[in-house]
């Protein structure tokens, strides 16, 4: 597996750049003496999820009768949609209605970090490459760490670069994401149309 190429591909799934808005936004209801201690437990809760999709997601594929053709197809078409959805973004954001006092895994740590959509990426990684969970283990750490990093400097990011700066980032983003959507589906539907060995 190429690490680098895995950790990217995580990286732009998670989108940390383009959670900077709403993370800020849900945060905003949390006293500023706490607001460092949620954001690190939850960034440490969403590589808790992470971690046992990656560990036990080959058993829910298994139990699932899913393939691999299946999977790419599936996570291409997803990842596209989301991909759309980073570039034409809808009114109102991933995280709705904000929820009454501190957060507590939801909405921050899933779905915002550890989404359906990096989760399915990451049974499709593991898939992909089966006995090879020690490189993805470190390309899901490394994608974390960057990403956790990205997060908990997100009051500079956002003084930085600003509202209009974070969506011109998500949106090139985005642009990437919809290419490597199209290269998962196209992969899926090769090794679909080739048909058994």
């Amino acid at each position: 597996m190429d690490v680098s190429a895995a950790v990217v591909t995580l990286l732009l799934i998670m989108d940390p750049i383009g959670n900077i808005a709403p993370f800020l936004s849900v945060l905003k209801a949390v006293p500023a003496e706490r607001r460092r201690i949620v954001l690190v437990r939850e960034i440490l809760l969403a590589y808790c999820v992470l971690l046992v999709f990656l560990f036990f997601g080959t058993y829910l594929l298994r139990f699932l009768r899913l393939e691999q053709e299946t999977l790419s197809v599936a996570g291409g078409i997803v990842l596209f949609l989301i991909a759309l959805r980073m570039i034409f973004p809808h009114e109102g954001g991933v995280v709705g209605e904000p929820l009454e006092g501190e957060p507590f895994l939801v909405p921050l740590a899933i779905p915002l970090f550890a989404g359906p959509s990096t989760l399915a990426s990451l049974l499709l990684l593991q898939r992909s490459s089966p006995g090879d969970s020690t490189s993805l283990l470190i390309a899901v750490t490394i994608a974390w760490a960057i990403g956790g990093a990205i997060l908990l400097s997100s009051t500079f990011f956002y003084r930085v670069l600003r509202q209009r700066g974070l969506i011109a980032v998500e949106r090139l983003m985005g642009m990437l994401l919809v290419m490597v959507s199209v290269q998962m589906l196209m992969n899926g539907l090769k090794t679909l149309l080739r048909g058994p060995a």
